[in-house]
């Protein structure tokens, strides 16, 4: 049998490698390996278990004293699906279930019974003590919790919560299959069952989820048979996050993020819009010019500013974000509040903000994770070492490669926002462009999106996927480049440089002079289009 599993393995790893465009690095698999597989760095893989599948009848007679690794498919049609699955995460968790990872969001198209509304579908990946039977008996009251009543088989639901996998076991009994029997032929569970898993090959409980498959390459043969990346986006399944009162499918179009400074001293226009009228023009004003969001800060981060108190900053920005939430350009458009403060987010979203921007991803206030998990609102981690007066450093610019390590910094606060209770269906992530960072590093940054993705892919493939925010907007480093001392002098640099990051994967761009970022945004979506219809 483990000889089976090495070939298996041999056979798996290069299916992976394709998926990330052959830039794994390459790995031996031994008899040993298999045996005592080696433990990645990440919280999920702490659980890991010796490479050996087990029938149901042993896994049922076990009082499951150790923690079992699972993933749970998450599925509905009916209601507000959004508030569903939130609701079913709590459930989930009062019942004996530890979240270690969420999947991406997923929309798609009704499968079996076609004449109902689309899905929502996603997946969890946790441990829990409870066995199989038992689990599945939780599962069962929440979906009644939730409302979930007898109807037609794959008709319409509140919500449908599956086993797929439980720890290295088969299970076949009358009420229960693991791994499910239909995985292999349904997108909207594959989708989030990719999501769950690293590429790096060194998970042991992951090799052991890859075998039972029943497929020489694995989970992500599997996926790719259905189609793969090449299915996202079509009216089949589509990723998307939920933002407002609506989901957002951040890859159909480059969302325009436009910036308003309350403050006296950031880089580029501090003291200019202090004054509550002259903050809404500036808003109508972005907003006239295209952006989609409009990004409030209230405390400067440039290098070495003050650092305000909580109270400071609510002060300068409750009677902006009081007014501007009260005029009809804003219909349609988001609110996001620009603070590493916990208490600054809170009685920004109570106001009427839709997301958090927190440029220290947790670092400088990590009650903020904790509060942005429980308002249920999108948060954007952005990388950054130290704080404002200490980020440019000479310790806080050392880089060997910075791509991979600013990947591996934000896959660290990634894990951080997860096991708060935040899905990974709500984080977005900022390499932090002029954070801790040199111009060549800005520049690697830019030009390494797609890197920067590959290295989070090998530690949790779903994070690869999140949405990715740029600012380059007016930075320094444009300033040295074309030796433009004025930073409102700098948007000509910032169009090249949002479109080097929208071509390399940015999917939301954060500019001061929204006019011109949003037309860089849309013919960097035409050229991405365009290489569409090509392939």
């Amino acid at each position: 049998m483990l000889l089976h599993a090495k070939e298996s393995l041999k056979k798996m790893y290069p299916v992976a490698k394709t998926y990330f465009g052959g830039l794994l690095p390459s790995h031996s698999f031994s008899v040993s390996d298999l045996v005592n597989p080696p433990r990645s760095s990440n919280i999920g893989s702490r659980y890991a278990i010796p490479f050996k599948v087990r029938s149901f009848t042993q896994c049922s007679l076990e009082r499951c004293s150790a923690d079992q690794e699972i993933v749970i498919a998450m599925g509905s049609n009916v209601g507000d699906r959004v508030s569903t699955f939130d609701r079913a995460l709590q459930l989930m968790k009062s019942s004996g279930l530890t979240i270690t990872r969420h999947a991406n969001l997923y929309e798609t198209a009704p499968a079996y019974v076609t004449d109902q509304s689309r899905f929502l579908n996603s997946a969890i990946r946790g441990t829990t003590r409870l066995r199989p039977h038992e689990l599945l008996k939780k599962l069962k009251e929440i979906e009644k919790d939730i409302g979930r009543t007898s109807g037609i088989r794959y008709g319409p639901r509140p919500i449908d919560l599956d086993i797929l996998l439980y720890g290295n076991s088969k299970i076949n009994s009358e009420t229960l299959i693991v791994p499910h029997e239909r995985i292999h032929e349904r997108p909207f569970v594959l989708a989030p069952l990719v999501d769950l898993l690293g590429a790096s090959g060194e998970d042991g409980i992951e090799t052991s989820w890859h075998s039972l498959s029943k497929c020489s390459g694995g989970f992500f043969e599997l996926w790719n048979k259905l189609g793969g990346e090449s299915i996202i986006g079509t009216e089949t399944i589509k990723r998307v996050l939920p933002v407002g009162n609506r989901l957002v499918d951040w890859c159909e179009r480059t969302l325009v993020m436009g910036v308003l400074n309350l403050t006296p001293d950031s880089f580029s226009d501090g003291g200019k819009f202090q004054q509550v009228e002259a903050a809404i023009s500036q808003a109508k004003l972005l907003i006239s010019e295209g952006a989609d969001i409009i990004d409030i800060g209230a405390q400067s981060t440039r290098p070495f500013a003050k650092r305000l108190s909580p109270n400071e900053e609510l002060e300068r920005l409750v009677p902006v974000l009081d007014e501007i939430t009260k005029i009809p350009e804003m219909e349609g458009k988001l609110l996001s509040t620009d603070t590493f403060y916990a208490e600054v987010a809170s009685e920004a979203v109570k106001r009427g903000a839709h997301m958090i921007n927190d440029v220290s991803g947790g670092l400088l206030d990590p009650k903020i994770l904790k509060v942005a998990a429980e308002l249920r609102v999108p948060y954007v981690a952005m990388h950054m070492r130290g704080d404002p007066s200490t980020m440019q450093s000479e310790q806080n610019l050392h880089y060997d490669d910075v791509c991979k390590e600013v990947a591996s910094e934000l896959y660290a606060q990634v894990r951080e926002a997860e096991l708060s209770g935040i899905p990974l269906w709500r984080i977005v992530l900022d390499p932090g462009i002029g954070f801790s960072k040199k111009s060549k590093h800005n520049l690697e940054v830019i030009m390494g999106l797609e890197s920067i993705r590959r290295e989070m892919g090998k530690m949790s493939i779903g994070a690869s996927h999140v949405p990715i925010l740029l600012g380059p907007s007016r930075k320094g480093f444009l300033g040295e480049i074309c030796n433009r001392a004025n930073p409102v002098e700098r948007d000509a640099a910032t169009v090249a440089a949002v479109t080097a990051g929208i071509l390399n994967g940015a999917n939301i761009v954060r500019v001061h002079n929204a006019g011109y970022g949003a037309d860089a945004a849309k013919v960097c979506d035409a050229l991405h289009k365009g290489r569409r219809l090509e392939d």
